[in-house]
């Protein structure tokens, strides 16, 4: 069979580059031994993967999805939404817990108003230097 061309693929996949991206991708997925949709020939991963592109045995769609999907990190799953009184038991519920944690944490000394006046009255004013 004769080699394929870029030329072969452009019409299924329109940007050069992205076509680079989605036959790397399959040449990676097929070496990690996905199955192949079209003869081998004797061809190597990447001859492969630009001939399945061609032959519209792969959707250009579903690999560039995968590749997407591949690159992530972090995949979001979709949870259902709690009803608006549920967000503010819990709001509420974490704002509890921090107070009653401050609270644990914080010791306050009191005294009267007559008592901090007399331990300001006994403070002694800071000495005057020359270098001012």
């Amino acid at each position: 069979m004769a080699r394929v061309t870029v030329e072969d693929c452009i019409d299924k996949v329109d940007n050069r580059f992205e076509l680079v991206l989605l036959a790397s991708h399959r040449a990676r997925q097929i070496s990690q031994g996905a199955q192949i949709t079209v003869d081998r020939d004797n061809d190597k991963n990447p001859v492969v993967a630009l001939r399945e592109i061609a032959d519209s045995t792969l959707a250009p769609e579903d690999l560039k999805e995968d590749l997407i999907h591949s690159l992530q990190k972090h995949v979001e799953v979709d949870e259902p939404e709690a009803d608006g009184q549920e967000l503010i038991d819990q709001a509420d519920t974490a704002v509890a817990a921090e107070v009653d944690r401050e609270d644990d944490n914080v010791a306050f000394d009191r005294m009267s108003e007559e008592e901090l006046l007399a331990g300001i009255e006994g403070l002694v004013p800071p000495e005057k230097s020359d270098d001012y």
